[in-house]
């Protein structure tokens, strides 16, 4: 009986530690990746044109599942893969079509390109 329980102690110790190994590192060193990651943060725009620019260049981003900018809030959701893209990665795209963000700014340059209705108050 004691030989019984033993060899069930021992297989499930090894299948425990079998598991952990086959989820990577990032799991064993505490940070969580998600294939279904959720974020929500602002993006300066005003119009029909800033929503089908944003969008369009955070799809452009690999790894982005849904991107939804609201021109009410200026709030731009998305659900993307942190295995093959990160926010910031998404934040730097935006910014080069010439969309604010808290973090990342669009240069003067391609923000004076944008049309007349798509020009927010810059902070």
């Amino acid at each position: 009986m004691k030989n019984i329980v033993l060899g069930m102690m021992l297989l499930f110790v090894t299948l425990s530690a079998q598991a952990q190994e086959t989820r990577g590192g990032a799991e064993l060193s505490g940070a969580k990746i998600s294939k279904n990651a959720k974020y929500e943060f602002e993006v300066n725009g005003n119009c029909g044109q800033c929503q089908k620019r944003i969008q369009k260049a955070a799809f452009s981003v690999d790894g982005v599942k849904s991107a939804e900018w609201n021109i009410e809030n200026h709030m731009l959701n998305l659900i993307i893969n942190e295995e093959k893209c990160s926010v910031l990665d998404v934040k730097k795209v935006v910014a080069k079509v010439g969309h604010d963000t808290e973090e990342i700014k669009a240069t003067d340059e391609v923000y004076a390109n944008l049309h007349s209705c798509c020009k927010y108050d810059r902070k």
